[in-house]
């Protein structure tokens, strides 16, 4: 199947690059490199553009015969939503609807989006599952919602099959250790603390540690990035095989604190990685973890890094390797 990757330069596009390819499919990535990396794609068909440009976004739906869009191509920082509420719905929603009319347009048969456990906000119940009530509490969340929400529709009205990924958190790199996890400026859990574990900054602030959880630091579902990639082919092919468009949690069911994270990354590097106290974040909620049985279930997916230090240990691998990433 030929398919289109927007973003598919980014950290969780490019891993699902390599397996698509891997899988047979033909792959064109549409990436500005405003936040991606043209290495993290080397070998593949790269036409840098920007999704709301609808002239060069048909034309290369058009020239390459696409059948299907993966849709990774928008902001997604938590903190930097709430700071930028502007940027992110100009982003992640207009733009992202540019994308939604030129595929109907196209007329792709299919769309898999990249989406976020952010859309549930602060949960009632856990593990969450898909039909939880959606309640955001930051921009972010409620961009990936609104798109959610728009894809639903437009799929009624024109026929365009989807699935939504809803992931908790990325981390990890590729077991061959030459693509991974590289922002700028970098604001996830795991590459900071192994920054920290290389002397590449002092320490790493921890945002709270008097939220209701069992000690005290907020809880995340942490999923390998390549877990997540294996899920979008698996999405590919349950639409190729005609089933219903669906919503899918990708996590691992399993939730880890704050601490808990670098007391296991401490583990896996061999040395203490120090760490200071600030005030919560606004926007951040006390505990996410999903309910991974659905994707289980239908789309038969199974993960391969089942434990946080299988996990941590491939982030290490890379970012020991390629200490300033892909620079």
């Amino acid at each position: 199947m030929r398919v289109l990757v927007t973003g598919g330069a980014g950290y969780i596009g490019s891993h699902t690059v390599r397996l698509l390819g891997e899988a047979g499919h033909e792959v064109t990535v549409y990436d500005n490199l405003e936040r991606g990396h043209r290495e993290a794609v080397r070998g593949f068909n790269l036409i840098t553009g920007e999704v709301n440009n609808t002239g060069k976004l048909r034309e290369v739906l058009s020239r390459n015969s696409i059948d299907a869009v993966m849709h990774f191509a928008a902001y997604g920082l938590v903190g930097e939503s709430v700071k930028r509420p502007d940027l992110y719905y100009r982003n992640n929603v207009i733009a992202g609807l540019t994308l939604l009319e030129e595929v109907v347009k196209s007329r792709i048969k299919y769309l898999i989006f990249s989406s976020s456990a952010a859309v549930y906000g602060e949960p009632e119940e856990l593990p969450v599952k898909e039909n939880h009530i959606l309640r955001p509490v930051n921009p972010y969340g409620e961009t990936k919602m609104i798109l959610e929400n728009a894809l639903n529709y437009i799929h009624k009205a024109y026929g365009l099959k989807f699935i939504s990924l809803r992931y908790f958190n990325a981390a990890g790199a590729s077991p061959q250790g030459d693509i991974g996890e590289d922002h700028e400026p970098e604001t996830h859990l795991i590459p900071l603390v192994l920054q920290a574990a290389l002397g590449k900054r002092d320490g790493i602030t921890i945002y709270g540690d008097d939220y209701p959880t069992r000690d005290g630091f907020a809880v995340r579902d942490f999923i390998h990035v390549d877990d997540l990639a294996r899920a979008h082919v698996l999405a590919l092919h349950a639409l190729e095989r005609k089933v219903a468009s669906s919503i899918y949690n990708l996590g691992n069911g399993k939730g880890h604190s704050i601490r808990e994270v670098i007391k296991a990354s401490e583990k896996v590097v061999g040395r203490t990685i120090p760490y200071k106290l600030a005030p919560r974040r606004k926007g951040d909620p006390a505990a996410l973890v999903a309910s991974p049985e659905k994707a289980e279930r239908e789309l038969g997916w199974k993960r391969r890094y089942a434990s946080l230090e299988s996990i941590i240990e491939t982030a290490w691998k890379w970012h020991k390797e390629r200490p300033d990433g892909y620079r």
